[in-house]
């Protein structure tokens, strides 16, 4: 079974903006979209991000040259006090920008969006053109799946054709994602296999294995049962 991937749960349409966006234009944006970031494009390439966070400066630091860090501010407060000088997506976007190709599987997209501690991934093809977004929300929309169509893939493809086990005769009970699994498998290796493909079906929240097998082929035989 093939891991799904970033093309076949981004967002494709996705609104963006100029280098040269107006300031007030950027939060007409978000506000009008109910988004929270667009990306900055230039020559149909991602250049930078603009987000929330990256438009707040503007009102934290109302007051001017009187809330102007001090010398000994971090770095992050020096960089939000720039960004609140800001007129145009050039000056406020977070760059570089975190993307992501058509091709990337979804659980290395979403170990991506967990180290960088973002909320999105923006798409490119092969030449670096944006061609989508990716957020966390599209990566846990693999979870609202039918019992019923769990059961059914599972049964055809873990056992049906991965194992070549006859799926008449294993049970298969889903609830609410949780996956029970039962009934009786020739070799031990078998059901380790099965709980491991079960468990990365799209859409599985857990597994509870209570699969046997007819005999042990994980333990070396002895010297009398292979020589006699």
């Amino acid at each position: 079974m093939r891991e799904p991937t970033v093309a076949s749960l981004m967002t494709a349409e996705v609104i963006g903006a100029s280098p040269d966006t107006p300031f007030q234009d950027l939060v007409r944006l978000l506000e009008d979209n109910r988004i929270s970031a667009v990306p900055v494009v230039e020559d149909d390439r991602p250049v930078g991000v603009v987000s929330e966070a990256d438009l707040l400066p503007k009102e934290e630091f109302r007051a001017g040259a009187e809330e102007r860090p001090g010398l000994f501010a971090g770095h992050a407060e020096k960089h939000r006090w720039a960004q609140s000088a800001g007129l145009t997506a050039r000056d406020v976007m977070t760059s570089p920008v975190r993307t992501v190709t058509l091709d990337t599987p979804a659980s290395r997209a979403a170990r991506e969006l967990a180290v960088a501690g973002v909320r999105r991934l923006f798409v490119v093809d092969d030449n670096g053109v944006l061609v989508g977004v990716l957020s966390r929300r599209d990566l846990l929309s693999l979870y609202v799946r039918e019992d019923a169509d769990l059961r059914r893939e599972i049964k055809d493809e873990v056992f049906g054709r991965a194992l070549w086990v006859d799926p008449l005769g294993i049970g298969v009970e889903v609830s609410a994602g949780v996956v029970t699994l039962s009934g009786r498998l020739e070799q031990r290796s078998q059901i380790e296999i099965a709980e491991h493909l079960v468990r990365t079906t799209p859409g599985v929240v857990d597994v509870e294995n209570h699969l046997r097998a007819e005999w042990d082929d994980t333990k070396p035989k002895r010297q009398t049962e292979i020589f006699g």
